[in-house]
């Protein structure tokens, strides 16, 4: 991912969350992703919950559901994870 790419995103999310999240603490999570955690519904709800608390952002657990179920239907690795992360911040 490029910088700008990166400094866009965390602008949008401290944005639309209304909270100072920082670069380190979303590389910190970042750095513990692997193609493993994208397969894996166990370690996808961990991740979801590690950056509901970052934000400070609680997750339903319907929305919990909808997002491992979108992430495990879309195939989704970590070559196309920057083009989810743009698709995300659209909305």
């Amino acid at each position: 991912m490029d910088k700008k790419f990166s400094k866009d995103i965390l602008g949008m999310v401290n944005q639309k969350t209304g909270k100072n999240i920082t670069e380190n603490s979303i590389k910190k999570i970042a750095g513990t992703v692997t193609p493993d955690t994208l397969q894996s519904e166990a370690q996808l709800r961990a991740l979801i919950k590690q950056v509901s608390q970052l934000a400070n952002v609680p997750v339903s657990e319907e929305t919990m559901k909808e997002i491992v179920s979108a992430v495990k239907k879309s195939g989704l690795n970590m070559s196309n994870l920057e083009g989810l992360m743009k698709m995300m911040m659209k909305s």
